[in-house]
C-alpha cells in the first residue's frame, strides 16, 4: 500500500462547495477519520469516512482513504469498489492505480487461463490515465482550431501547403481525441459497472434460487449490470462469462 492518507486543501474546498458543509467541519472529521486509521481503528475510521459521504460529499482522497480503511479492515470488495470510485474522479493518480493493482492481485486467480479482449483492453488502457472533462477540453479546442484552419483556407483564400498539412493533421486529432472522449464516456458512465462485495457469491444460470449454480464468484471482482429481474441482476464477468447475481451482493461504482 504505497499512501495512507491524503490530506489536501483542494479536497476541502471540493467537498465545501458541493455540499455547503462548512469547511472546518469537514476538516475535523477528516483528520478525525484520519487519526483513527493511524490508530488503526479501522470500523471507526469507515464509519466517520462515510459519515462524510453521508453528507453529500465527494472527492477521490476521500474514496481512497475509505478503500484503504476497508482493505486494511479485511473487506476487499469494498476496498476495490472505493478505489475504482477514487480512480474515476481522478485517473492519474499513481497511487490510487497502484494500491487498486495491489488489491486486486488477491482476486486475479478469479480469470487467471482466460485470455480477455484485447482490444478493449487496449482502448481502456489508452483513455484511462485521462479524465472525462480533460478529454472533452482537448477534443473541443481541436474543434475550434479546425474551424479556424478551415476558414483561412476557404474563407479567406489561403491554399499553401503547410495550412493544407495543418488542416488535416488537426482534423485527425480531433477525430481521435473525439473518440476517446466518446469512449471514456461510455466505459465510465454509461455502462453500470459494479463490484462483488460479498465473501459468498452463487452466480446462476437464471434470475431465480432454483437456478443452476454456474460458478461461485469473489469478493473484489468487477462485473457489468446488463440487466435486472427481481432481486436479481444479469452480469457480464471481465472473462466474459454471464450469469445472475442478488442484488444486494454486489455495489455499484
Amino acid at each position: 500500500m504505497s499512501k495512507p492518507f491524503l490530506i489536501t486543501l483542494s479536497f476541502l474546498l471540493i467537498l465545501s462547495c458541493s455540499s455547503g458543509v462548512p469547511v472546518a467541519d469537514i476538516d475535523s472529521n477528516f483528520q478525525q477519520a484520519n487519526q483513527l486509521f493511524q490508530d488503526k481503528e479501522y470500523a471507526q475510521a469507515i464509519s466517520s469516512y462515510q459519515n462524510i459521504l453521508d453528507k453529500g460529499t465527494e472527492s477521490a482522497p476521500l474514496y481512497f482513504n475509505l478503500g484503504n480503511a476497508y482493505f486494511k479492515d479485511g473487506d476487499l470488495g469494498r476496498a476495490i469498489l472505493y478505489y475504482l470510485k477514487a480512480q474515476r474522479l481522478d485517473p492519474s493518480d499513481n497511487d490510487i492505480t497502484a494500491n487498486l493493482e495491489f488489491a486486486r492481485q488477491f482476486t486475479s486467480i478469479q480469470m487467471e487461463g482466460v485470455k480477455l479482449n484485447p482490444i478493449s483492453t487496449f482502448f481502456e488502457s489508452l483513455v484511462g490515465p485521462y479524465r472525462l472533462n480533460t478529454l472533452a477540453w482537448l477534443s473541443s479546442f481541436f474543434f475550434i482550431l479546425f474551424f479556424i484552419l478551415l476558414s483561412l483556407r476557404y474563407g479567406f483564400g489561403f491554399k499553401n501547403g503547410p495550412l493544407r498539412v495543418g488542416t488535416t493533421v488537426v482534423l485527425i486529432l480531433l477525430l481521435v481525441s473525439s473518440w476517446m472522449t466518446s469512449f471514456k464516456y461510455r466505459h465510465d458512465y454509461l455502462t453500470q459497472r459494479a463490484v462483488i462485495v460479498a465473501e459468498e457469491c452463487p452466480v446462476y444460470s437464471g434470475p431465480y434460487e432454483q437456478s443452476d449454480i454456474e460458478l461461485e464468484a469473489a469478493p473484489g471482482l468487477v462485473v457489468e449490470i446488463l440487466a435486472e429481474s427481481g432481486e436479481y441482476y444479469n452480469v457480464l464477468f471481465e472473462n466474459k462469462r454471464r450469469g445472475w447475481i442478488k442484488k444486494d451482493l454486489i455495489a455499484a461504482i
